[in-house]
This record gives C-alpha cells, sequence and structure tokens, in this order.
C-alpha cells in the first residue's frame, strides 16, 4: 500500500500564535501515524513561486492522510492557524512503482 504525504507551503504572519497551531496538531498527527519528512528548514527555489516555510509530513497510507486532514483534531488546529497564516495543502498518493536505473 503507497503511503500518503501533506505537501505544504506556508507563509506565517504571526509566529507566536502559529507555535499554539504547531502545539494543537500534534493530537491529530499522532492519531494518524504522521512522520515530518520536512519542517521548515533552508530551501532553494529554482522555479515557480515560493513561500517562506515548506513541510512534508508522510503516513501509512494515502487514506491516513485525508483522514487526518478531515479529522475534528485536526480542524482545531487549523482553526488556529488559518487566522495568522497564508498556504497551500496538498494531500497525495506516494508511489510504489518502478526507480530510474
Amino acid at each position: 500500500m503507497a503511503k500518503g504525504y501533506w505537501i505544504a507551503r506556508v507563509d506565517v504572519a504571526d509566529p507566536e500564535r502559529y507555535k499554539e497551531y504547531v502545539a494543537a496538531n500534534a493530537a491529530a498527527f499522532a492519531k494518524y501515524g504522521a512522520r515530518f519528512l520536512v519542517r521548515g528548514g533552508d530551501f532553494e527555489n529554482p522555479e515557480g513561486t515560493s513561500r517562506a516555510r515548506n513541510v512534508v509530513i508522510e503516513f501509512p497510507s494515502y487514506q491516513a492522510a485525508k483522514d487526518c486532514y478531515h479529522s475534528p483534531e485536526y480542524a482545531a488546529a487549523l482553526a488556529l492557524r488559518l487566522p495568522v497564516s497564508e498556504g497551500d495543502v496538498i494531500i497525495a498518493e506516494g508511489y510504489d512503482g518502478p526507480q530510474p536505473g
């Protein structure tokens, strides 16, 4: 079964209030088996547009990734994030097929 991923790009307007969102999202992420692969840090943007913060979260399955986003636990956290940030989030299914080489 392919894993699921959240890929998020976020601009944070109020870093102090954003910390409340980070604390609140832990319950949903733990419940759905989330694991951070990218959480902020340095980045290069060779094409397209960018935002200040990039996050990639891995879930055990695509369904778990979708269920987490639509859960009441994450809804409570999201209510804290939306007033203090602007971003883009996609939920993507991982790839288990052949690789180059």
